[in-house]
């Protein structure tokens, strides 16, 4: 234990420590936008619940009904009937929802990534990772026994001379949304390469599902048809205010998870009840555009609010909006002078980032008072 003692020691000295914050429930309200902390009430910029659907009675009534039902837990595998027809009917409504041959539906975005990546990446091929993916996809990459080549974050002519320079089967792997910078990735460039050098493009939309392209993800908002050269990984916990994750693409790509896939193969099945959840947040997003357009005006009201006070909001064009700080210790500083003044959003610090900074997130449910408040305690700082 001593070891962990010294370790623990030397974040703490760094100011990289880092504690558990539960929230609790508030009385006779879900909603997204506040969160209560020990016994204290905050507007919330840090939720990735970017629709406010977690709370949404649809969705929990969606969760009760299929509790009555099928009861709380699933009991075993997939494979081994722990799924039930709710499962089944979700997985066809995210091919419909991402126009593909197939879904599977996973238990997190990170075990999709860590399942998914090792199953279709093998030893005769070449993975391309863009350097600022998420950490569940560098794990991906990692437990496969492909090659790794890693290129600058973005830029398509580094890439594209990386990829020239290897044979054989190749792979690229990129975020559609980056969740700490909230920029998008040039998907549609990324698409093409993929067609010059006969390589799949392997897609984490977990922070574009339910934000971009109506809400169906990345390749709807840049014009794309998913094809044979494309699978898609999202989430269910993110925008679709449940939980889970999903890959979708060919029947033969799903069908090859279903026998080759770790993490499905040997994880208990989602209960039923976040299933049934997530299948009411599709059908609420397929009905209705107003949300995504809420939240959509939102983050222009906030962005601009930002920019006019001079903040480095780095690359963002989504509801990922982040403040460069400069440093650990300011980050650290503004996050408690927001604390103090009732807005949750913590400092984000190495390793999970380069730059320290302030992550904002906003929702569709902010209103104008939760967003003006926010940019006049920033004018204070």
């Amino acid at each position: 234990m001593r070891l962990f003692d010294k370790n623990l020691e030397e974040l703490r000295q760094k100011n990289l420590l880092r504690k558990i914050k539960d929230r609790g429930s508030l009385s006779g309200s879900r909603d997204a936008s506040k969160i209560l902390i020990g016994g204290v009430e905050y507007i919330s910029f840090a939720s990735n619940d970017y629709l406010g659907l977690a709370g949404s009675t649809e969705l929990v009534e969606a969760a009760k009904k299929a509790i009555d039902a099928y009861g709380a837990g699933g009991g075993s595998s997939r494979l081994l009937a722990g799924g039930t027809e709710i499962h089944k009917e979700l997985e066809h409504s995210i091919a419909e929802f991402k126009s593909s041959e197939a879904a599977l539906v996973l238990n997190s975005g990170y075990s999709a990534n860590i399942t998914a990546i090792p199953a279709i990446a093998d030893e005769n091929c070449t993975i391309f990772s863009d350097e600022l993916n998420h950490a569940s996809i560098i794990d991906g990459c990692r437990l496969s026994s492909a090659k790794k080549v890693i290129y600058r974050h973005a830029d398509i002519e580094h890439l594209n001379e990386l990829m020239d320079q290897h044979e054989g089967k190749k792979i690229i792997v990129t975020e559609s949304v980056f969740s700490m910078d909230g920029d998008i990735a040039p998907v549609a460039a990324l698409h093409r390469i993929c067609k010059n050098h006969d390589a799949l493009l392997y897609l984490d939309d977990a922070h574009g599902t339910g934000v971009l392209g109506e809400g169906c993800g990345a390749l709807k908002h840049f014009g794309i048809e998913p094809d044979s050269s494309i699978i898609q990984m999202g989430t269910f916990s993110k925008a679709l205010g449940s939980f889970g994750a999903f890959i979708a693409g060919e029947k033969a790509v799903i069908d090859w998870l279903i026998n080759s896939g770790r993490g499905f193969i040997f994880s208990t099945a989602l209960p039923a009840s976040v299933a049934a959840a997530s299948l009411a947040a599709i059908k609420l997003i397929r009905m209705d555009k107003r949300l995504i357009e809420k939240l959509w005006t939102n983050r222009a009201r906030l962005f601009d609010g930002l920019q006019k006070l001079g903040f480095d909001t780095m690359k963002s064009e989504t509801p990922i909006i982040p403040l460069n700080t400069g440093s650990i210790e300011n980050s650290l500083s503004l996050a408690q002078h927001l604390s103090d003044k009732g807005i949750y959003a913590p400092a984000i610090r190495p390793p999970t980032v380069h730059t320290p900074r302030i992550r904002l997130s906003v929702s569709a449910s902010h209103n104008d008072e939760d967003i003006e408040r926010l940019l006049s305690i920033l004018k204070e700082w």
